[in-house]
């Protein structure tokens, strides 16, 4: 069984001020210092943030999540960034999933709260930074 889910967060920074962070070893930073309490903590093993970098999460206790492999992929559409508008952008955050027939319940359990989380937390922290330094 195969399947997909979705997250659209709209965030009122430029695509390429939110890509400065998604786009490299920042983001597992910012993770870990911004949402310590959800995620736990993050430690970048290997890499530069780019295809290829291995991150460590360690959930903190009473976290139910169980899959060890994930990957972060960037798209870029038209040649440009995902903007919304000069003043902001859209961070899609996407989940694709294959698990055994026999497993099909485990399905209900596929979640873009990690990310909503994520994305949410991201979204305050560049947002805040980016009226200070445009004021």
């Amino acid at each position: 069984m195969k399947g997909h889910l979705s997250h659209d967060y709209l965030i009122e920074v430029p695509a390429a001020v939110v890509w400065d962070v998604y786009c490299g070893i920042e983001l597992p930073k910012l993770a870990a210092q911004l949402l310590r309490d959800v995620l736990g903590s993050v430690e970048v093993v290997h890499g530069d943030g780019g295809v290829g970098t291995i991150v460590k999460l360690t959930h903190p206790p009473g976290n139910v999540y169980k899959n060890r492999h994930r990957l972060k992929e960037a798209e870029i559409i038209e040649g440009g960034f995902k903007d919304k508008d000069a003043r902001s952008s859209i961070i899609r955050s996407s989940v694709d999933y294959e698990i055994d027939d026999k497993l099909q319940e485990l399905a209900s359990q596929a979640t873009m709260k990690p990310f909503e989380v994520l994305n949410e937390g991201i979204g305050k922290y560049l947002k805040q930074k980016w009226d200070s330094s445009n004021t």
